[in-house]
C-alpha cells in the first residue's frame, strides 16, 4: 500500500528531530502543496528548490527521498534558481534516491564546479554510517528501503553511469568539453546544454542512452562541426526539436509563438544566423501540432528560461578553477584526470561577427547602427542587412557554418523545430536542394551507403561489371565503393600523434621530442616520411612504425628546415632548405641512423645560399631546382653541377611565398606571392614575363600543381582556395570556404586520392576541410583535438598520403608556447575508436624498417 503524503511528512519531521535540525521550511511547504493537489485530484508533484537546502537538511530530506517511489507523490522536480550550498556529492545522491519518480532535475553545475558529475563513494560509504549510526532513525520497513536506495547508488555509480529517470535534464553552465552518456536515461525527453562554454564534440554513442529524447537545447556551447555532430544527434530517432541559438523572444526549445502569425514570403524562409522571429506557416499536420505544443505541462514551459541568464550580467569563469572536463559516463572515478583548460580561439567566426549575446530590437537596425556596421573594417553579413528583424540570440559557432541550417535539415527529415522556428515543405525542399549543390554525403557522389560485406561479394562475382559508375570510370568502382562505405561508417576519424621522440643512440642525447616544422612524404616508399625540425634537424622516419630511419643533425647556428623536396628519379635523395639560407642536397643511402654529421662526400651536396629561405621544389626530371624566400626573387639551382645558374628579380611585387615545378614539364613552374598574384613561368622563355598571372582578393600563401598538371591549386589568405586552369589561369572552381576575418590565418590547400580531393587546412582554425575536386561540394570537415589535453590544435601545414586513400597528416601546433608541434595522422577510413591493427597498413620496402 503507498505511503500517504501526510505520513511521508511525518516521518520527515522524526527525521529531522533524529538528526537534531529544524525541519526545512521549503520542505515542508513542499509536502502541503503535493497534499493539496492529490486532494484537489490533480497530479501531486513534489517541487523543491536546492536554494532553499542548507548542509544540514540534506539527511532529512534523503531519508524521505528513498522512500518516495511507494508513497503517494506522483513525480518530484528538482530546480535550481541560482546558488546551493549542498555540495555536488550530496545533490547527486538526492536524484538518486528519488529514483523513477523524478521528473524534472534543473542544475546550473557551475554552483558545483568542475568535479560535478564525477561521483565520489566516500559520500555514500559516509551516509551509510550516518544513517546506520542511528538505528531509531527509521522503522525496519524503511531501512530496508535505504539501503536499496544506497546499493542501488553503488551500483549506478553516480548519473554518469547509472543514468537519471528523469524526463528533464537541465545542465547550464556547465564544464565539461565532451560529452560521452551510456547510462539509462530512458524517460528523458528533454536535455538543456546551455551556456556549456567548453563543449565542444560529443563522445561517439553518447546519445544512444536516450531512445525517448525530443527536445536539445545546446545555445552558446563551442560546438563547430556539422558533421561529426550530426553523427552524434543520428542516435536520437525520436529528436523533433533542436536548438543551436535561439530568437530574443523564446526561452525554450519550441516554436517561436510568433512563428505563427500570417504567412511570410518564401523568399524569406532560409538562412542561417539570422532566423528568429520570422512569421511563418509551419508544416505541421493538426496531430503533430496537439501532440508537439500540448504534451507537456505548464511546469515545463519556463524550465529552461535563456532570457534570464544574460551573460551581459554575469560572467562564466574560466579560470583553472573552472577547467572544462571531459563527462565520460563511462568511467566515473573520483581520481579522474581532468583536462587542462580549453583556450579559445578568435570571437569570429567564418566571416560573421560574433555577435552579442542580447541585441535590443529598440536599437537594432536604427541609423546610428547602420552608420556603425557600414563604418566597421568588418563587413556587415548581408542576410543581417536584408532581414534585421530576424535576431539570432546566444549562437553556438556552428551556427555560423555555411548552410548550416539546410545541412541541419535535409540530414534531420523528422525535425520539426530548429533554432525556435518550425521546419516547413519548403524549407525541406530547398534544403534538399542546397544540401545536394554544396555537400557530399559520400564520397565519390555515392547516393546511398553500401555494406563492406556486399561490395567485396559483389567483387567476388564480378557484379561490378554490369554496374553503372557514378564517376564515369567503371574501373574504380570497386575501390571508390569500398572507400565510399569506409568513410560513411567513420564520420568520427582516427587521428594519431605521430610519436618521434630522439632516443639515446641519437647524437642529440637529450630524450626531447623532435619539434616539427615541415614534413614530405616519400614519392615511392609508402613508409617513409622526412620532417624537417624547428631546430634545423632532417629526420628520415618510418611513419608507420613510428622508427627513425635517417638522422641529419643541425648544422652551425640555430635554425628551422623550411623547405623539403625528393627527387622522384632518385629516391634516396632529398634537397633540404633553411630560414638561415643553407641549402643541401642528402643521399640518405650514406647516411646512418645515428649518424653524428660526418659522413662520406657523396652523401652531401651544398649550394649556394638563399637568405631567408621558404621553399624549394625539383623538377620533374630531377636536374633542376628552385627556391624562394622573403623576397621578390627565385633562384634556379643544378643539381648535378651543384651550382647555382641564374637569380631570377622581381618577380612579383611582395615576397615570394612558394614556388612549385610543374609535375610532367620540366620547364614549367608556379610562384604564390603576397601580392595576390599567382604567376605562370617557363624556363624555356627565360622567365623575365610570365606566361600569365591570375589574381586573388587576398595574399597568396600558396599554389600546387594537380597530380596531372591540368589544374592549378591556389591557397590565399583566409580560406580563399580556388582551382584554375593550368592552362591559361581561368578559374575553374572557387570552393567557397567562408573566411573568418583574420588576416593571418593563412591557408594551405593540396590534392588527395590523386585529384579527386582537395584538404585545406588554415593556421587560425583547427579544422581540416575536405572537398570534391570536380565540384567544390564539402565531404567532410575534421576537427583536430590534442591527444593528451583535449585543447585544440591549428593547421600549419598538411599532405594527402599519396598511397593510402583518405588518410592526409596535419602538422599542427597548440596555442600554448609550452607546447611543442606535432605530426598527426589522419585516417577517415577508420574510426577514432578502432583498433591500431584496422589502419592500413603497406608492407615495410627498401629503407622503410629500422
Amino acid at each position: 500500500m503507498a505511503i500517504d503524503i501526510r505520513t511521508l511528512k511525518d516521518r520527515y519531521i522524526d527525521s529531522c528531530n533524529d538528526w537534531r535540525t529544524v525541519p526545512n521550511k521549503a520542505v515542508l511547504s513542499a509536502f502541503f502543496k503535493a497534499e493539496l493537489k492529490k486532494s484537489n485530484n490533480e497530479e501531486s508533484s513534489f517541487v523543491i528548490f536546492l536554494d532553499d537546502l542548507k548542509g544540514v537538511d540534506f539527511h532529512p530530506l534523503y531519508n524521505v527521498f528513498v522512500q518516495i517511489d511507494l508513497s503517494e507523490i506522483d513525480s518530484v522536480d528538482i530546480l535550481q534558481k541560482s546558488s546551493c550550498s549542498l555540495d555536488g556529492d550530496s545533490v547527486l545522491l538526492l536524484l538518486h534516491a528519488v529514483n523513477q519518480k523524478l521528473r524534472v532535475v534543473d542544475l546550473q553545475d557551475r554552483t558545483y564546479g568542475k568535479d560535478f558529475l564525477f561521483f565520489h563513494f566516500s559520500k555514500v560509504y559516509s551516509c551509510c554510517l550516518f544513517t546506520t549510526s542511528n538505528p531509531s532513525l527509521l522503522s525496519a520497513e524503511n531501512v530496508k528501503q535505504l539501503i536499496h536506495g544506497l546499493l542501488m547508488t553503488f551500483t549506478v555509480r553516480g548519473l554518469s553511469l547509472g543514468g537519471l529517470a528523469c524526463q528533464v535534464l537541465n545542465l547550464k553552465f556547465s564544464h565539461f568539453r565532451k560529452v560521452n552518456m551510456i547510462g539509462k536515461f530512458m524517460h528523458m525527453r528533454t536535455l538543456n546544454l546551455d551556456f556549456s562554454a567548453s563543449l565542444t564534440s560529443f563522445g561517439k554513442d553518447c546519445f544512444a542512452c536516450m531512445p525517448n529524447l525530443k527536445c536539445l537545447s545546446l545555445c552558446e556551447t563551442k560546438v563547430s562541426n556539422l558533421w561529426t555532430t550530426s553523427a552524434s544527434l543520428a542516435k536520437l530517432p525520436s529528436l523533433v526539436e533542436l536548438r543551436f541559438q535561439s530568437c530574443l523572444c523564446c526561452d525554450d526549445t519550441r516554436a517561436c509563438p510568433r512563428s505563427f502569425g500570417a504567412k511570410a514570403d518564401e523568399s524569406t524562409s532560409s538562412g542561417h544566423l539570422d532566423h528568429g522571429c520570422e512569421k511563418i506557416t509551419p508544416f505541421l499536420t493538426d496531430e503533430e501540432d496537439t501532440d508537439l505544443f500540448s504534451n507537456m505541462e505548464g511546469e515545463f514551459i519556463n524550465v529552461f528560461p535563456v532570457g534570464n541568464y544574460n551573460p551581459i550580467h554575469e560572467t562564466i569563469s574560466e579560470s583553472d578553477d573552472s577547467t572544462d572536463s571531459e563527462v565520460d559516463f563511462s568511467n566515473t572515478h573520483p581520481g579522474i584526470h581532468l583536462l587542462e583548460d580549453f583556450t579559445y580561439g578568435p570571437c569570429v567566426w567564418n566571416g560573421l561577427l560574433d555577435l552579442p549575446n542580447e541585441i535590443f530590437p529598440g536599437t537594432w537596425g536604427s541609423e546610428d547602427t547602420e552608420e556603425t556596421w557600414s563604418n566597421s573594417s568588418i563587413s556587415r553579413p548581408i542576410s543581417c542587412i536584408a532581414r534585421k528583424k530576424h535576431l539570432s540570440y546566444h549562437p553556438s559557432p556552428i551556427c555560423y557554418e555555411k548552410h548550416y541550417r539546410e545541412f541541419l535539415i535535409a540530414s534531420f527529415p523528422n525535425l520539426r523545430i530548429l533554432d525556435n522556428l518550425p521546419i516547413r515543405k519548403t524549407d525541406k525542399d530547398r534544403a534538399a536542394i542546397i544540401y545536394s549543390e554544396n555537400f557530399e554525403h559520400l564520397p565519390y557522389r555515392r547516393t546511398s551507403r553500401e555494406s563492406v560485406v556486399s561490395i567485396l561479394q559483389n567483387r567476388e562475382i564480378k557484379a561490378n561489371r554490369t554496374r553503372s559508375s557514378t564517376s564515369g570510370k567503371s574501373q574504380y568502382s570497386y575501390s571508390r565503393s569500398l572507400g565510399a562505405s569506409k568513410v560513411g561508417c567513420a564520420v568520427l576519424p582516427s587521428l594519431h600523434p605521430l610519436s618521434i621522440t630522439a632516443s639515446s643512440s641519437i647524437p642529440r642525447g637529450d630524450g626531447r621530442k623532435f619539434r616539427p616544422r615541415q614534413f614530405e612524404y616519400h614519392p615511392s616508399n609508402s613508409n617513409l616520411m622526412v620532417i624537417g625540425t624547428l631546430d634545423g634537424e632532417v629526420v628520415v622516419v618510418n611513419h608507420e612504425s613510428e622508427k627513425i630511419v635517417r638522422y641529419i643533425p643541425s648544422h652551425g647556428a640555430m635554425n628551422s628546415v623550411l623547405g623539403l623536396c625528393w627527387l622522384k628519379k632518385y629516391p634516396s635523395k632529398l634537397i633540404s632548405g633553411s630560414d638561415n639560407g643553407l641549402l643541401k642536397l642528402y643521399d640518405i643511402q650514406h647516411i646512418s641512423s645515428t649518424d653524428a654529421g660526418i659522413y662520406p662526400s657523396a652523401a652531401s651536396v651544398a649550394f649556394d645560399e638563399f637568405d631567408q629561405l621558404t621553399s624549394v621544389h625539383v623538377n620533374s626530371l630531377d636536374e633542376l631546382f628552385l627556391a624562394s624566400g622573403y623576397s621578390k626573387h627565385v633562384a634556379l639551382y643544378d643539381i648535378n653541377t651543384g651550382k647555382r645558374l641564374q637569380v631570377f628579380t622581381d618577380m612579383h611585387q611582395e615576397h615570394i611565398n612558394v614556388v612549385k615545378f610543374a609535375n610532367h614539364s620540366p620547364s614549367m613552374f608556379a610562384t604564390s606571392s603576397f601580392d595576390h598574384d599567382v604567376k605562370m613561368w617557363d624556363l624555356r622563355q627565360k622567365p623575365i614575363h610570365p606566361c600569365y598571372t591570375a589574381s586573388s582578393s587576398r595574399g597568396n600563401v600558396m599554389v600546387c600543381f594537380s597530380p596531372d598538371d591540368h589544374y592549378l591549386l591556389t591557397s590565399a589568405v583566409d580560406n580563399e582556395v580556388k582551382q584554375l586552369l593550368a592552362v591559361d589561369g581561368r578559374l575553374h572552381l572557387d570552393f567557397g570556404i567562408a573566411a573568418t576575418g583574420s588576416s593571418q590565418n593563412y591557408t594551405r590547400s593540396y590534392y588527395m586520392n590523386g585529384r579527386d580531393y582537395i584538404l585545406s587546412g588554415s593556421c587560425d582554425e583547427h579544422v581540416v576541410r575536405i572537398c570534391c575536386a570536380q565540384t567544390g561540394r564539402r565531404l567532410r570537415d575534421i576537427s583536430l583535438e590534442g591527444k593528451s589535453s583535449g585543447s585544440s590544435m591549428f593547421v600549419q601545414s598538411l599532405r594527402g598520403d599519396p598511397f593510402r586513400d583518405f588518410n592526409l597528416s596535419v602538422l599542427a601546433a597548440y596555442l600554448s608556447p609550452s607546447s611543442s608541434p606535432e605530426i598527426v595522422k589522419v585516417n577517415m577510413l577508420s574510426s577514432k575508436d578502432a583498433d591500431k591493427e584496422c589502419l592500413n597498413s603497406q608492407p615495410t620496402q627498401s629503407l622503410g624498417g629500422a
